[in-house]
């Protein structure tokens, strides 16, 4: 009888890097069916990271500074009693994770790593692509999209301001706060709001709780918009975007998670980011469309009204 193996899967990034990763979680899981598998994430991504069927266990990276001597130890104790080890972070900071870990079989791109992803032009590949080829070189052969049937959830799981409500499009208006020029303005937004419910469709603005005065001036230009901003959990939005009709936001999470569930997108990118490393891929030839402007000013909520997928 085949001893069980102890995996460990690093991926800690932010929202839109973590669903990119859907697939490779999905493949390292089909590659050890009966292997422990243990997720080591970031504390807002526990809770999607629990509900899906890639891991038996998921663990926080409290992310302690090297100073910390008590945090360190408490890490190294977590990484450490893998067999294998699969860091699809391949930050400086998770390479240093290899060291702590005792040096066990490892994927990514920490030196004297026994499975390295020695692809010189990793860092000019889309993410998806990087990953498939870095596990490919482990011996993870096949990267297919992930099935998210278990994100759907049921009627029952959508807000009860939105039961009932007829056709419905998500706004994602927020961005990264350190970073505005990822942002279109939100006068633009809620143009398209206007447009949307002139069309018979339900603007509903989904975003942080940060991101509520941009839903209120939407909302004050277009009543019939939904504010859900701060109301929905990682997995609520996953399920809204596999029932809307399509969505538009900026490069952010929130339209890789929409992306990810099927649903139309329309995503917005500035000169701050290059849409050929890091886009939301969609699960079929042109659900997604990248409207891309160097300042997202210059862009006019005509032309993305133009390509509104409802």
């Amino acid at each position: 009888m085949a001893v069980m193996a102890r995996i460990l899967v690093i991926k800690l990034g932010a929202l839109g890097d973590f669903v990119q990763a859907f697939a490779p979680f999905a493949a390292i899981r089909a590659h050890h069916p009966h292997d422990h598998i243990t997720l080591l994430t970031t504390k807002p991504f526990v809770e999607l990271a629990r509900a899906a069927p890639w891991f038996d266990t998921v663990e926080v990276d409290a992310r302690p500074a090297w100073h910390d001597l008590a945090g360190v130890a408490r890490l190294r104790a977590q990484v450490r009693g893998h067999d294998v080890i699969y860091d699809l972070q391949t930050s400086g900071r998770s390479s240093r994770y290899f060291r702590l870990a005792g040096r066990p079989v490892f994927s990514g791109i920490a030196r004297g790593a026994s499975l390295p992803h020695a692809n010189a032009w990793r860092n000019l590949m889309h993410t998806r692509a990087r990953q498939r080829d870095q596990l490919r070189m482990a011996g993870v052969p096949d990267v297919p999209d992930a099935d998210l049937a278990w994100l759907r959830g049921t009627d029952t799981d959508l807000p009860p301001d939105l039961r009932g409500a007829g056709a419905f499009a998500l706004l994602v208006p927020g961005a990264a706060p350190h970073r505005p020029a990822k942002r279109w303005p939100v006068d633009r937004f809620a143009d398209i709001a206007a447009i949307m419910a002139v069309r018979g469709v339900t603007p509903v603005v989904v975003g942080a709780a940060s991101d509520a005065p941009l839903a209120a001036q939407i909302a004050a230009a277009c009543p019939r918009a939904i504010d859900l901003t701060g109301r929905t959990s990682l997995g609520q939005v996953a399920a809204l975007a596999a029932r809307a009709c399509g969505a538009v936001g900026n490069d952010t999470g929130p339209m890789h998670l929409a992306a990810a569930m099927g649903c139309p997108c329309i995503v917005l990118f500035s000169r701050e980011s290059d849409p050929r490393l890091t886009a939301p891929l969609g699960r079929v030839p042109g659900q997604v469309r990248v409207m891309a402007a160097d300042d997202l000013a210059t862009l006019s909520a005509a032309a993305v009204a133009a390509a509104l997928p409802c």
